[in-house]
C-alpha cells in the first residue's frame, strides 16, 4: 500500500465514503423519526372548517407541484444530458428561440396561478370566519332550526376566558363544547392584541381590545384537544394555553348543570381535572359569581393559571370589556364616541373626559380622580355622565349568511363579497348598521 494511502485508511478503519454513507443513514434515520412525532393535526382536525381548511393547504400545495416537481426534473435531466463528459450530446451555440418552447414555459405556469387564484377566492370568502357554517360535515347541513352555541372569548395577561351567555356560566382556560352542533364565538382582549386558535377547530383569528372579531366552527368528533394563543403577548404568552373537549350534548349539559351546582374551583390540573365530565379534586373557595369587581381581579396579569369555573357571570359584563369601561366610572368607548358625533364637549370637557377614558396605565390615577370626588370634581362629572348613562354597547352582528351549496371549496350560491359592493344587501342587515346609529341609540338611554 502507498504510504500516503495507508495514512488515509489505516488498517481496522473504514474509509472516507462509507463513513460518509453510515452518517447520511443515521442522519436520514434521525429525520424520519422527528417527522414521525410531528403533530398532523391541521391535516387531520376534528371540526369541519378546519378539514376544508386543511383540503385547501393539500390542493394547493399540489397545484404548485405541478410545475415545481416538472422544473425540478428538467433540472436534473438537462445537468446530466448536457454534462462535459457527454460528447453525443447536441451543441447549438447559436440556437436562441422556440417558439413552442416558449409557449410551455409561459402557459403552464400562468394555468397554475389561475387555478390557484380562483380555488385562493372562493375558499377565502366560503370559508369566511364570519360566515355562519351551512353543514356539520360533508354530508349533513345544519338544520333550519339549529340554534349555534354561543361562547364569548376574551383574551386576558395571559389565559383565555370564555363566556357562556345563553348557560349563564363562565370559564378560565377551559373549553367545552357540544359535538356536532354550530358554534359561533365572539372574541375581544382586554388589553393588547392575541390570537384565538384551537387547530382541530378552525383557523386562528385575532383578538383585540375595544373590538369584536368572529368566528363560526362546528366540532364533528369527540375528544380533548389544544387551544392556544398564536401571537405573542408578553412574558407569559408561552404558557396562554388551554383545554378545548368536544363531548356529546348530553355531556355538555350534565357539565354545565355541574358548573352550576358549584360555585368553586377545581384543584390543581390534573388528570380528574382536565376531563370536565369526571369528579374534579376538592374545590378551593374561588370562583362563584363572575360580575365586574371580579373580572377585574382576575384581568390582572398572571400565568399557568389553572382551570377555574363561574356558576353566574354578570349578563353585561362581556359588552362591557369590548366597550372597555368595566371599571366603575370609565367611560364606555360608545358614549364617548356619541359625545363626538354630537359636536364633543370641547377644551372644556377635557379634564372632565380624561378622568373618565379607559386607559389602562393611567387607570389608577382615574380611579383616584372619581373615587372621592371633592365638589367641584362632582358637578364636573355629574355635567359629563348627564350626556348619557353608562351602559355598554353592544358591537354589531357582522354575521354573514352560509352558502346554499354545501360542497367545500365550492362557490355555488356564494354571494359576493361586500366590501366590493355587490353583496345582497339582505345577507347581513346588522352589518349596515352605521356606528353613529347604534351610538345614537346608546346615548339616549
Amino acid at each position: 500500500m502507498h504510504p500516503l494511502e495507508s495514512r488515509l485508511n489505516p488498517p481496522g478503519r473504514s474509509s472516507g465514503p462509507s463513513r460518509f454513507l453510515n452518517l447520511r443513514a443515521l442522519s436520514a434515520l434521525a429525520l424520519a423519526g422527528s417527522l414521525a412525532a410531528c403533530n398532523t393535526v391541521v391535516l387531520d382536525p376534528a371540526g369541519d372548517v378546519a378539514r376544508q381548511q386543511g383540503d385547501l393547504v393539500v390542493i394547493s400545495t399540489l397545484l404548485m407541484l405541478l410545475i415545481v416537481v416538472p422544473v425540478m426534473s428538467a433540472v436534473a435531466i438537462f445537468a446530466w444530458r448536457y454534462r462535459a463528459s457527454n460528447k453525443d450530446a447536441r451543441y447549438e451555440p447559436d440556437w436562441d428561440h422556440s417558439t413552442q418552447l416558449e409557449l410551455l414555459i409561459w402557459t403552464a405556469p400562468l394555468l397554475i396561478i389561475i387555478c390557484l387564484g380562483a380555488v385562493t377566492w372562493v375558499s377565502t370568502h366560503l370559508l369566511d370566519p364570519y360566515r355562519s357554517i351551512g353543514r356539520i360535515d360533508a354530508r349533513t347541513a345544519v338544520a333550519a332550526d339549529a340554534r349555534p352555541l354561543q361562547v364569548e372569548v376574551v383574551a386576558l395577561d395571559w389565559k383565555w376566558l370564555f363566556i357562556y351567555p345563553e348557560q349563564g356560566i363562565a370559564t378560565v382556560n377551559e373549553l367545552v363544547v357540544p359535538t356536532g352542533r354550530p358554534l359561533q364565538f365572539k372574541i375581544t382582549s382586554s388589553s393588547v392584541m392575541n390570537s384565538f386558535y384551537v387547530p382541530a377547530m378552525a383557523g386562528q383569528i385575532y383578538a383585540m381590545p375595544g373590538m369584536e372579531t368572529r368566528l363560526h366552527a362546528v366540532m364533528n368528533e369527540p375528544g380533548k384537544f389544544v387551544g392556544l394563543s398564536a401571537n405573542y403577548s408578553g412574558a407569559g404568552f408561552s404558557n396562554m394555553r388551554f383545554a378545548a373537549h368536544s363531548v356529546s350534548e348530553d355531556q355538555f349539559a350534565k357539565w354545565v348543570g355541574k358548573v352550576k351546582a358549584s360555585p368553586m374551583q377545581p384543584g390543581p390540573i390534573g388528570e380528574a381535572a382536565d376531563d370536565p365530565l369526571k369528579n374534579a379534586p376538592p374545590p378551593r373557595p374561588v370562583g362563584g359569581n363572575l360580575d365586574r369587581a371580579a373580572y377585574l381581579e382576575l384581568e390582572k396579569p398572571s400565568e399557568k393559571v389553572q382551570v377555574i369555573r363561574y356558576s353566574s357571570v354578570a349578563p353585561d359584563l362581556y359588552d362591557a370589556i369590548v366597550d372597555m369601561c368595566v371599571e366603575p366610572g370609565k367611560m364606555c368607548s360608545s358614549e364617548m364616541m356619541a359625545i363626538d358625533a354630537r359636536g364633543g364637549l370641547g377644551k372644556a370637557g377635557i379634564r372632565n373626559v380624561s378622568m373618565l377614558e379607559y386607559d389602562k396605565n393611567g387607570r389608577a390615577e382615574g380611579s383616584k380622580a372619581t373615587a372621592n370626588p371633592n365638589d367641584a370634581v362632582r358637578k364636573e362629572l355629574a355635567w359629563v355622565r348627564a350626556l348619557c348613562r353608562q351602559i355598554p354597547g353592544a358591537a354589531p352582528d357582522g354575521t354573514i349568511k352560509a352558502p346554499a351549496d354545501m360542497r367545500s371549496l365550492n362557490g355555488a350560491g356564494l354571494a359576493a363579497p361586500q366590501s366590493i359592493g355587490l353583496g345582497d344587501e339582505r345577507a347581513a342587515p346588522a352589518a349596515r348598521t352605521s356606528p353613529v346609529e347604534h351610538i345614537s341609540l346608546n346615548s339616549r338611554n
